[in-house]
């Protein structure tokens, strides 16, 4: 289904939404786009292909960070612009790795300050989803706040001072963005 069938609604207490302008069939797909950014989860890494997500045993390690793999030239190549700083952070921290949550939100640093669009924005922009803040407790923004100091030392090599970044990129405010959809990306 396109965007132009589907419609923005807010639903005050719950959040914002999508729905059909029109009448659909049970099991019908109604969108589907690419994700503004992904990572494999840690017991996925060296099984399935950073690009394409594909199983595979005979993948191809970056000869950089030795973490990411592919299954060939092409999908390196066209995951390039997404890895080449992610490569530099993971290179720099070695032996340590992030978390997952970490690792994804350093995609969405990236990508929010290169600018890039995404199709999947079509309906919503990263800078559309609500903040949950006042629905945590202070021991999750305590929790979140930790996620977002270790996110400031993954990113250190590429970003040296955070208070260079514009405003709409608070590393804190990442993660209390639907915590829930960073989580459920991160699996999938």
């Amino acid at each position: 289904m396109e965007p132009a069938v589907l419609e923005r609604f807010h639903s005050p207490g719950k959040g914002n939404g999508l729905r059909s302008r029109r009448r659909v069939r049970p099991g019908e797909l109604l969108y589907r786009d690419a994700p503004f950014a992904y990572v494999l989860t840690k017991q996925q890494l060296g099984s399935v292909c950073e690009r394409c997500l594909r199983r595979n045993e005979n993948l191809h390690r970056c000869s950089q960070c030795k973490v990411a793999k592919y299954c060939g030239r092409s999908c390196q190549k066209e995951a390039w612009l997404d890895h080449k700083q992610e490569c530099r952070c993971l290179k720099s921290i070695e032996p340590n790795f992030p978390p997952d949550s970490v690792r994804l939100a350093g995609r969405i640093v990236f990508k929010l300050l290169r600018q890039s669009v995404c199709p999947s924005e079509r309906l919503y922009s990263f800078s559309d989803l609500q903040s949950n803040t006042e629905r945590l407790s202070e021991e999750m923004k305590d929790g979140l706040r930790h996620l977002a100091q270790t996110l400031q030392l993954y990113l250190k090599t590429e970003i040296q001072d955070e208070s260079q970044l514009p405003p709409a990129i608070d590393f804190f405010q990442i993660f209390t963005k639907n915590k829930r959809q960073l989580i459920l990306v991160a699996e999938a």
